[in-house]
């Protein structure tokens, strides 16, 4: 990806099909920030975003990424995993789609839980930028 080159939903190789359709609406929830990252890979399955302020060791510090994974896809979101109280509000039903710290998984689009991944995307970046990781 080159550095600065803007990305958007209708960007060529975001899948095909329901799970294609599933992958672009969640990766479509992290391209709002993508000045503040690095995309390191941006595939028809694949869309994995560092930050682009390194850690304070100089590392690459990972940010999100949306992965299509058979039929359905995994939403990775680091700032929940940094900042758990974020997930204190959320929904039963969106907790119940968590898997591990920071995991979401999606086997179709609920447009209301996109939302509400949406605000809880807002709500962490926020705290990201406060916190000076992005």
């Amino acid at each position: 990806m080159t550095p600065g080159k803007k990305l958007s939903p209708t960007t060529p190789g975001v899948g095909t099909g329901n799970s294609g359709n599933l992958f672009a609406g969640l990766r479509e929830l992290l391209l709002p920030y993508q000045d503040d990252l690095q995309v390191v890979h941006n595939d028809p399955a694949h869309f994995y975003a560092n930050c682009a302020r390194p850690d304070e060791k100089g590392k690459a510090r990972f940010f999100g990424a949306v992965k299509v994974s058979g039929r359905k896809c995994l939403f990775h979101f680091m700032p929940i995993y940094d900042f758990p109280d974020l997930l204190g509000k959320i929904s039963p039903a969106l907790k119940k789609r968590m898997q591990g710290k920071s995991c979401f998984n999606f086997e179709s689009m609920d447009q209301d839980l996109v939302a509400e991944l949406k605000g809880l995307v807002g709500q962490g970046v926020e705290r990201y930028r406060a916190s000076g990781k992005l």
